[in-house]
């Protein structure tokens, strides 16, 4: 399983956990049970518990460069893809801000929209500034 694929099933899992209400361990629990997540396992599971314990910090970093938008008012795949992508900038050193904002485009463009890898670029190289 590649990275990619592994930050695709932490969205989704952060998906389900944010529209779907479902208990974080529980999404979790059914992605992490798939055969195919193999070695990526630890990978994943740090994106979403990461992303969802450092929400607050990450909104607060993300809110002021969203320029006439609120968090509220981003589609969901959106906001989850930025608090995400902070998560890993600010908490992965080890990652490039670089991959980290690539990967991040690749998957709003993947599960939003096309202006959204745009967007989503521009906040992300913003935030990789001051995280």
């Amino acid at each position: 399983m590649t990275r990619r694929f592994a930050r695709e099933l932490a969205l989704q899992t952060l998906f389900s956990v944010e529209v779907g209400k479902h208990d974080p361990s529980e999404a979790l629990g059914h992605v992490l049970d798939r055969p195919d997540v193999d070695d990526q396992r630890g990978f994943v599971k740090e994106l979403v518990l990461g992303t969802l314990e450092h929400v607050d910090q990450s909104d607060a970093l993300i809110a002021p460069l969203l320029e006439g938008w609120t968090l509220e008012r981003l589609p969901t795949v959106d906001r989850l893809v930025l608090r995400m992508g902070v998560y890993e900038l600010r908490h992965r050193p080890e990652t490039p801000r670089a991959v980290v904002i690539n990967e991040a485009v690749e998957l709003a463009k993947k599960f939003s929209t096309e202006e959204s890898g745009r967007f989503v670029n521009g906040v992300l190289a913003s935030a990789s500034e001051v995280a």
